[in-house]
């Protein structure tokens, strides 16, 4: 039987991990390589080795009330999308409020993770850490990877010749924390992923011109959306997911084209996607076509080949005297503390997990990658089910439903991948509303809204009709918060506050 519990990483995903293990009553030990919890918000001056990397004016993309973790709303007075600061506040709160502070070793390094010898019988995993020069070898029933998918940069110099040559500066945008010492340079970004729209208006405030690259065009979202609200308040729902399933392809993708030009026409700002009808992530940034409209940001395609001082684009236009290149060409899916790296295999920074969490070939389900999928929908909501989610596999591992002739079953294997080039189109990536619900249904958690309808009808058609946000996943089942229903009903009240 299950009880202790390695969880890797003490960022989002490891404290959704911790909590979700003690409330199933068993035991986490979490391992984090600094100093403090927060994983990616946990801002620093410099990028760390092994360590993911923010820039100092990060702001979330998902608002607060679709972004907190299920049982534990941000405060009232919280603006809808929130400094980086101030999310590392909420997610520190988080770790007290539940003491979950207690389970996690900081300062040490996770530097193997290997079967146990006996792992066919048990399941078990050794876990070797390091802690100021001290080596330390520990079982564990099951292991929980938590170690985030921003670290490793991907800079593909192969794909961009001539780069040995340029005499200029460059680095991957990890690097990069602020502007000021680009003022007055001419800056070529590489990459329209939000990193790079990113950088791109931020350098435009100091530097002489800035050229943002982009090789297959992406949709831009605005955060404020229609009449003011959050866009994923507006967007995200259970109607809309529902309208989608029973609409044709063709008109489904009319209407998506049309969504999405609402604002402005891509095509004429040299942003439209190659595939019109693409579902990949979206970037989000209310500044980027107007400083496109201004001159301070000008588009260009994917570059042909770089030259001393120079670059020359795929159109045959060439740019002189450019001084800094950004590389926000994404990161390398990594876990170099797996003994065997087959476990989590990859290929082409692709990975295969049932549910996209657990390796599908293993005799025993008692390793989960948490975090790793990537939807539409915000990241600790997501990272709290499919915590939960593995919990019970971990615990019900012989249960025939969920486990048959020593694996996973294969026959719904999900395919995670990371975006390893800028704006890679073919990362896959689920519908939120769809992905969540079979992971909820799994463990009895997703609301029913026929019984809702039956004895709560308001809160029916708030569910329904209204974000999906995540306390719906704590109305009912195990894991039950009995603040759901109430959070439910006053989350338009939160967000005009």
């Amino acid at each position: 039987m299950v009880q202790r519990v390695a969880v890797v990483g003490a960022g989002v995903s490891g404290l959704a991990a911790i909590k979700c293990c003690l409330e199933e009553g068993l035991e986490p030990t979490c391992f984090e390589r600094s100093d403090a919890v927060g994983g990616l918000w946990y801002y620093t001056d410099k990028a760390e080795e092994g360590r993911a990397s923010i820039y100092r004016t990060v702001f979330t993309n998902s608002c607060k009330e679709m972004s907190c973790y299920p049982d534990f709303p941000f405060p009232e007075d919280h603006p809808n999308y929130m400094h980086n600061t101030r999310l590392q506040h909420y997610i520190c709160k988080y770790a007290e409020h539940f003491d979950l502070l207690q389970h996690i070793r900081f300062k040490t390094l996770v530097t193997k993770v290997k079967k146990h010898p006996n792992f066919s019988v048990t399941g078990q995993w050794e876990v070797v850490t390091q802690r100021d020069g001290k080596e330390e070898t520990s079982v564990f029933d099951a292991v929980m990877v938590c170690s985030g998918h921003q670290v490793y940069p991907n800079l593909p110099f192969a794909d961009f010749p001539g780069i040995e040559k340029f005499k200029g500066c460059y680095f991957h945008s990890r690097e990069y924390k602020e502007p000021e010492k680009f003022r007055g340079k001419k800056v070529l970004v590489i990459g329209l992923g939000n990193s790079g729209s990113d950088i791109a208006v931020e350098l435009s405030t100091m530097a002489s011109q800035v050229y943002l690259s982009t090789r297959s065009g992406s949709w831009v979202m605005r955060r404020v959306w229609d009449k003011g609200y959050p866009w994923d308040m507006v967007v995200i729902t259970r109607f809309q997911t529902w309208l989608r399933k029973i609409l044709p392809r063709a008109l489904n993708d009319w209407l998506y084209v049309r969504s999405m030009n609402r604002s402005f026409k891509h095509e004429n700002f040299g942003l439209m996607p190659l595939d019109r009808a693409s579902r990949k992530e979206p970037v989000f940034n209310d500044d980027l076509p107007c400083r496109i409209t201004c001159g301070m940001v000008v588009i260009k395609p994917n570059v042909k080949e770089f030259r001393e001082t120079s670059v020359l684009f795929q159109d045959g236009t060439v740019q002189d005297d450019v001084d800094v290149v950004v590389f926000a060409t994404g990161y390398i899916y990594s876990y170099p503390f797996m003994e065997d790296h087959s476990i989590i295999k990859s290929r082409d920074n692709e990975v295969t997990l049932y549910k996209g969490i657990i390796p599908p070939q293993l005799e025993k389900p008692t390793i989960a990658v948490i975090g790793l999928v990537q939807t539409l929908g915000a990241i600790m909501p997501t990272v709290d089910l499919q915590c939960r989610w593995a919990v019970k596999v971990f615990q019900v591992k012989n249960n025939i439903h969920m486990y048959e002739k020593g694996k996973l079953k294969a026959a719904s294997p999900f395919l995670s991948s990371l975006p390893q080039r800028h704006e890679n189109s073919t990362t896959l990536q689920p519908d939120y509303i769809t992905y969540m619900d079979e992971l909820a249904s799994a463990i009895g958690v997703k609301p029913s809204m026929m019984k809702l309808l039956l004895t709560d009808p308001r809160l029916a058609l708030e569910v329904f009709f209204g974000p999906c946000t995540p306390y719906q996943f704590r109305l009912t089942g195990p894991g039950k918060w009995s603040g759901a229903r109430k959070a439910i009903l006053t989350q338009w009240d939160r967000t005009l506050r």
